[in-house]
């Protein structure tokens, strides 16, 4: 009988179910779009039932599009949104609140409030990372403090505390499992990236219980296996990692120095590093990439809240656009972006600026600017913030990036990667295999029950689709970056 691995992929917008055989390749899959919940300005919710439902109808649908039965699927990984937070009741399953998604910007002043209280050394120094409102720490915090009841349950030990990969090993497990990987681990502020344990000066300096939180295993191995009864036998769930991380592993940047980019709703650049933690001084986080075995990966990320994001924005809220797949064409109807630049900071800027306060900024309009431009400002501005963090990465590694690879819906784009080459002035490689988050958790899983036998084995299975090579001048470039660089001066500081 054949058998093949199934990737959950959970995403900020999506979810989805993917199927792939020994050759890492795509046999069949299913997404279903869910709702965004904007309660107040700066706030993003998701429901966690229907991250769940959601995850679990893709499931039984890709299953079933590829012919195939629960008996057939070796294994189950999982990628998933990161640092998007989820509290539910340990005994019912509940949640007690929606899930607060990584996007959210409401404990920013708390935040804030611990910088000038002096903790952003003690938490880098810890954690790797930065003190910002995007991680997970602040939003339990805020959920216990501020959902009736929250804080006494927690007190008593009723409620868990998961990412959304803990979220749907719970789900997936009738409440058996609550874990989490060290990759998704390492992004809530509360995990000492050093000592590989949940740390009790983070915990008390958040006021967290250490009981609502998830056990920590390694990337691949057998966590658990399926409880319910959307598939006929018990499939164990195998591999799990973030998704910047899964997508790291996915293409196969396994050595120290390898770099690669993923285009989803943010953008998030993530290089590995081995297996020595590397310490930025530019604003980039440490984290850790993975856990094979008894080895830790570690790797520098920088993380921009509005990639793809930009795109769906000129689509849904602008309507420049009917498909996203427009945005290239219209981008390429002028012959430049007209002195018109686009700063998407609706979220606030993340690395290497990282400004809360900061937000959207649409500069240098002449009456002559047309859609066009503003759409191609659009693109051009997520070229200028991977470009902004691959020089901060050659600052903290001195490490010449003289390629990178990409994946991500946007990444089909060719004139967002052909202008990627030029504006980094650096080759970008586009995969045979798009969907490397997916891939790279499933290939995490496979490795724990045997289906590939070794990272040798998935080196094999890497290949190119497209390479993109700097083609401007540098008068060009410089000029394109020093008027982005005064736009972005432009953007900082605004809702303070």
């Amino acid at each position: 009988m054949q058998e093949y691995i199934l990737t959950l992929d959970q995403g900020t917008t999506s979810s989805r179910a993917i199927i792939f055989n020994q050759n890492g390749q795509i046999v069949d899959m299913a997404q279903y779009e869910f709702k965004q919940f904007y309660p107040k300005p700066g706030w993003v919710e998701h429901n966690p039932k229907e991250i769940w439902s959601s995850q679990a109808s893709v499931a039984a649908e890709a299953i079933t599009k590829a012919g195939i039965n629960g008996r057939n699927i070796a294994a189950i990984g999982i990628t998933n949104q990161r640092e998007t937070t989820i509290v539910w009741d340990k005994e019912t399953g509940q949640p007690i609140y929606n899930a607060i998604v990584w996007q959210d910007r409401r404990t920013a002043a708390f935040c804030n409030a611990l910088k000038s209280q002096g903790h952003a050394k003690m938490i880098q120094d810890k954690t790797g990372l930065v003190i910002d409102a995007y991680f997970s720490a602040s939003k339990i915090k805020w959920i216990l403090d501020n959902v009736d009841g929250a804080r006494e349950k927690a007190n008593q030990g009723k409620l868990c505390f998961g990412t959304v990969d803990s979220w749907l090993m719970a789900k997936f497990t009738n409440l058996q499992t609550h874990a989490t990987d060290v990759s998704n681990a390492s992004r809530t502020m509360l995990y000492n990236i050093h000592t590989g344990q949940w740390d009790d000066d983070l915990l008390a300096l958040f006021d967290i219980p250490r009981s609502m939180l998830p056990e920590v295993k390694s990337s691949s191995e057998i966590y658990s296996r399926t409880a319910t009864t959307l598939f006929a036998s018990k499939i164990p769930i195998a591999g799990v990692a973030g998704d910047q991380q899964a997508a790291l592993f996915g293409q196969m940047c396994t050595e120290p120095g390898m770099l690669k980019t993923t285009y989803g709703t943010g953008c998030f650049m993530m290089m590995n590093t081995g297996e020595t933690p590397a310490k930025s001084t530019n604003n980039l986080l440490t984290t850790i990439a993975w856990k094979i075995g008894d080895k830790v990966t570690y790797a520098l990320e920088g993380s921009i809240f509005m990639g793809g994001a930009v795109i769906q924005w000129l689509r849904d809220e602008l309507e420049l656009i009917q498909h996203a797949r427009d945005s290239e064409k219209l981008a390429l109807s002028v012959e430049d972006n007209g002195g018109v630049y686009l700063v998407p900071a609706m979220a606030g800027l993340g690395a290497p600026h990282w400004d809360q306060s900061a937000r959207g900024c649409l500069i240098g309009l002449t009456r002559g600017s047309s859609k066009a431009h503003i759409c191609r400002a659009a693109l051009e501005s997520i070229v200028y913030q991977v470009s902004d963090i691959v020089k901060a990465k050659m600052a903290d590694t001195k490490i010449q990036i003289t390629e990178m690879r990409v994946d991500g819906g946007a990444v089909a784009n060719n004139f967002l990667m052909q202008c990627q080459a030029d504006i980094m002035n650096a080759n970008v490689i586009r995969p045979k295999v798009l969907e490397t988050t997916a891939l790279g958790a499933a290939y995490l899983a496979g490795l724990a029950v045997g289906y590939w036998s070794d990272v040798n084995e998935l080196k094999k299975l890497w290949s190119q689709e497209r390479l993109f090579t700097p083609d401007m001048s540098k008068e060009q470039r410089e000029h394109y970056i020093k008027y982005w660089q005064k736009a972005v001066e432009r953007a900082k500081g605004w809702s303070e």
